[in-house]
C-alpha cells in the first residue's frame, strides 16, 4: 500500500482533491507571496476573523428564510427522481446518467463516470466524486489513487472487477474546484440508489467522509465512524428495505497525503473482510 513518488505539481493536485473531499477548498491556501528566506513559510492561511458580525436586520431574516426554503426543496429532489429511476435496467440507468444535465457540475464535465466492475458483486466500494483522472478515463478510481485502491483490495484478497463494483456518490465533478454541494449530491443520489438496488451487494465500503454522509443520510463526526459496522438502509424492491453492512474508512487520495492513516484503513478493511465471513 505504498504510494509512488510524485512531482510537486501532482502532489499539489492531490492536496486540492483531498481539501475538496473535506469541503475546505478553496478556503485553505498556500501562501503565494514572496517571503524573506529567514521567515518561516506558513503552511496555510486562516480565514480572516475581521468580518463584521451579522446583525438581525429584516434583510438578514429574509435571507435566512430563503436559505431554509432552498434546503427543504433540495431534500425533495431525491424522492422525485427515485420514482424516475427505480425501474431502470443497467443500460437505461447508464444512459440516464450520461444524458443528465440536472446540476451545474455537468457543464464542465469531460464525461460522466458511471461506475465499473462486477454487476453482481458482493462488494461495493463507494467514493466521493470523480477526479480529473477518473473523468479522463471514464472510470472511478483511476490514476495513482486507483493504484493505491487496487493495493488495498489485494491486501484482503480482492481484485477490481472480480466480485467488486466501484462507484461514486456523484457521477461528474466538472471544472468546479470544490466538493459537490447538497443540491448536487441530491441530484445524483437516485443514480447510486438504483445501482445498489441492481447490484444488491452483501457489503458496502464507503471511502471518505462525503461517501459516508451520503450513505448514512446524516453527517456525523469523522473519527466516530471508523472501526465500526454501520448499516445502509435502502429499498430494494416493492417497498422492502434492506439493511446492508456498511464499513467506513479513508479515501485513497487522502491516504496518499496522510500515510499515517493507513493503519486505521487496514483495520477497517479487516473488519469488512471479517464481516463478510
Amino acid at each position: 500500500m505504498n504510494a509512488l513518488p510524485v512531482s510537486n505539481a501532482e502532489s499539489a493536485r492531490r492536496r486540492d482533491d483531498v481539501l475538496r473531499e473535506l469541503n475546505l477548498y478553496p478556503l485553505w491556501q498556500l501562501r503565494s507571496a514572496q517571503v524573506s528566506t529567514n521567515t518561516p513559510v506558513a503552511t496555510n492561511i486562516p480565514v480572516s476573523t475581521n468580518t463584521p458580525a451579522t446583525t438581525n436586520t429584516p434583510e438578514t431574516a429574509k435571507a435566512i428564510a430563503v436559505e431554509s426554503k432552498l434546503r427543504v426543496e433540495q431534500t425533495l429532489v431525491p424522492e422525485i427522481q427515485d420514482a424516475e429511476t427505480e425501474n431502470l435496467n443497467w443500460s437505461q440507468l447508464k444512459k440516464r446518467v450520461h444524458d443528465c444535465t440536472s446540476c451545474k457540475l455537468r457543464a464542465g464535465c469531460i464525461q460522466t463516470v458511471f461506475g465499473t466492475g462486477d454487476k453482481e458483486a458482493d462488494w461495493l466500494f463507494v467514493g466521493s466524486w470523480p477526479s480529473e483522472d477518473d473523468e479522463a478515463k471514464g472510470e472511478p478510481f483511476a490514476g495513482q489513487a486507483g493504484q493505491l485502491l487496487d493495493n488495498m483490495l489485494a491486501a484482503i484478497q480482492l481484485k477490481r472487477g472480480a466480485n467488486v463494483y466501484l462507484a461514486n456518490i456523484v457521477k461528474c465533478s466538472g471544472s468546479i474546484q470544490r466538493g459537490p454541494q447538497a443540491d448536487e449530491k441530491a441530484q445524483c443520489s437516485p443514480y447510486l440508489t438504483r445501482q445498489i438496488q441492481l447490484i444488491q451487494p452483501k457489503i458496502i465500503v464507503a471511502l471518505g467522509h462525503a461517501a459516508a454522509t451520503a450513505l448514512l443520510a446524516e453527517d456525523l463526526e469523522w473519527n466516530s465512524l471508523l472501526g465500526k459496522v454501520h448499516e445502509y438502509r435502502g429499498f430494494i424492491k416493492d417497498g422492502l428495505q434492506a439493511a446492508i453492512p456498511l464499513i467506513i474508512t479513508h479515501h485513497p487520495a487522502s491516504l496518499m497525503l496522510t500515510p499515517v492513516n493507513k493503519a486505521q484503513t487496514w483495520r477497517d478493511l479487516c473488519l469488512a473482510r471479517d464481516t463478510m465471513r
